[in-house]
């Protein structure tokens, strides 16, 4: 297996992105919805994963006081089932937790089982359905919950981030 390199999500790989969610979902996300969330949501972080320099999948979570909305969870289909979600969730996780989160929510496909099985593996109790959730197939989304943080070791990629933008917006 090749290392997987995680690093926060940047404009310049919006390219790659786009091509990958057309590849992962039917109802994948514009390249403007990206563009937002990296340039105006203040509330969104987004982490890729490289291998060889290649983007092969990425993560994005919406921090809303104590609690963590997962967003988005992809691997290139090529690259599936080598770890990388676990790498992406692992330290989507970590990062919230640094900043302040105390739990995490978000909705999966009531067929996508590997993805629902991936997040059960990592704490995420289902707890509720939202029904005709996806427009394209009015498929209903489970709605999944990991209500504690406890047993998550704290890394500080964002933390570090938002000091350094804080230093260089009053310069």
């Amino acid at each position: 297996m090749h290392n997987i390199t995680l690093r926060n999500m940047s404009l310049a790989d919006l390219d790659q992105i786009v091509i990958m969610e057309k590849l992962c979902f039917t109802l994948p996300w514009p390249r403007g919805a990206f563009e937002g969330e990296l340039t105006q949501n203040g509330m969104a972080r987004y982490l890729v994963a490289e291998i060889d320099g290649q983007i092969v999948g990425y993560a994005g979570v919406w921090l809303i006081f104590d609690e963590g909305h997962i967003t988005n969870i992809a691997v290139h289909p090529d690259f599936q089932r080598r770890g990388v979600a676990s790498a992406l969730l692992t330290r989507l996780l970590s990062n919230a937790k640094a900043c302040g989160i105390e739990s995490c929510t978000l909705e999966v496909r009531r067929s996508n089982l590997p993805a629902q099985k991936l997040y059960e593996k990592f704490g995420f109790l289902p707890e509720g359905v939202r029904k005709g959730y996806y427009t394209d197939t009015k498929e209903d989304a489970l709605l999944y919950w990991k209500r504690s943080m406890s047993e998550i070791n704290e890394t500080y990629d964002w933390v570090i981030v938002e000091e350094e933008e804080e230093e260089h917006g009053e310069q």
